[in-house]
């Protein structure tokens, strides 16, 4: 029988990036496991289209094209006022159902699908009350997830700023030099949102080596009340946990628990969506307590996306992490190894959260 540290260190030597034979060796490992446990297995497969990750690159460089467009409606007299504030508003529209519809795959980029599945793991012959929910797949970026969150502040502060110079420009003219002002602005937010590209390849000790330890962990602890779900292609649009929503039965009495990053210092995050997910979060809470970390309840910050956001829409769902800005500054990178990293908090976790009540 496989130990939980044998299974830890075989998947975590592997980068898992989602549809490769390297994602699939390390699922094999994570069943083998869940199998000596007694756990009856189910593996639910999808595709996936990997261009979905070009969706925010495409609207930075969308951006970019447009604010270019923009600045002689912004700067000149000889245009009519309201020509500013149509050509930056249509083009916005545009731009932004565009990177939609990349970010949904419904627009490939020249890339094929890939395959990937989740992991669906139960016992005892009842539908589960409570799931625990980790992602197995990594991927490597040009930044970071700090650089993205960094990324996707600068544009939004790029939308905010070109859409009140369009706005402006009904009642005057700008001068070039703000006008200029402006579009280098968009042009730099467009610079950092095509830092997106994969590049690279992570082993992801962190995000989510550190969730699957905890998924694990649970597993090890739990009843027949609990079920373990190991999803993928998390990285690329939250592939995986959106294919299971959509087959999951709306009515079903049962609640998610997802973790994800769970690093060896800073605040423990209780991350939740709606009004169920907080009352999912407030009765968590005071059963994480007895680790003695910091906790923090919360929304979820712009600009970053969890399997508990999909998964909230059929049941109460939350998401647990922790995680620093340090943290944040190694994960989606090459440096996201185990190597000095602790797992006992995600392995602390993951029996807190297996043990703890379910009174649905």
């Amino acid at each position: 029988m496989p130990t939980l540290d044998e299974t830890a260190r075989l998947v975590l030597a592997l980068t898992r990036e989602a549809g490769t034979v390297e994602a699939a060796q390390a699922r094999q490992h994570v069943v083998h496991y869940l199998l000596s446990l007694g756990y009856a297995v189910t593996t639910q497969r999808f595709t996936f289209s990997p261009s979905s990750l070009l969706a925010f690159p495409v609207f930075g460089a969308g951006l970019g094209g447009l604010a270019l467009v923009s600045y002689p409606f912004l700067s000149s007299d000889i245009l009519p006022h309201w020509a500013a504030l149509a050509v930056w508003f249509t083009g916005l529209f545009a731009v932004t159902v565009l990177a939609i519809g990349v970010g949904m795959g419904w627009v490939p980029l020249g890339e094929g699908t890939r395959e990937d599945a989740n992991l669906i793991a139960t016992r005892g012959g009842l539908p589960p009350r409570r799931w625990v929910v980790a992602h197995l797949d990594t991927k490597a970026q040009g930044h970071s997830m700090a650089g993205r969150l960094v990324a996707v502040w600068v544009v939004a502060a790029a939308v905010i700023t070109l859409s009140a110079m369009a706005l402006t420009r009904l009642s005057g003219v700008l001068s070039p030099i703000a006008a200029g002002v402006g579009v280098a602005l968009v042009l730099v937010a467009g610079i950092l949102a095509g830092r997106g590209r994969l590049k690279g390849r992570s082993h992801g000790g962190r995000d989510n080596g550190t969730g699957v330890v905890a998924a694990l962990a649970a597993a090890a602890e739990s009843e027949a009340k609990v079920g373990i779900l190991i999803t993928g292609a998390e990285e690329f649009g939250l592939v995986g946990a959106r294919v299971f929503a959509r087959s999951f039965p709306a009515d079903s009495p049962a609640e998610f628990v997802n973790v994800d990053t769970v690093d060896q210092e800073g605040t423990l995050y209780l991350v939740s969506h709606s009004q169920s997910g907080e009352r999912l979060a407030g009765k968590l809470e005071p059963e994480l307590a007895g680790l003695g970390l910091p906790i923090r309840r919360r929304r979820l910050p712009l600009g970053i996306f969890v399997d508990s956001a999909p998964l909230s829409r059929v049941a109460p769902a939350v998401t647990i992490g922790r995680l620093t800005w340090r943290t944040l500054q190694c994960i989606h990178t090459p440096a996201d190894t185990s190597t000095e990293l602790s797992y006992r908090t995600a392995e602390q976790v993951g029996k807190v959260i297996a043990g703890s009540r379910i009174d649905l």
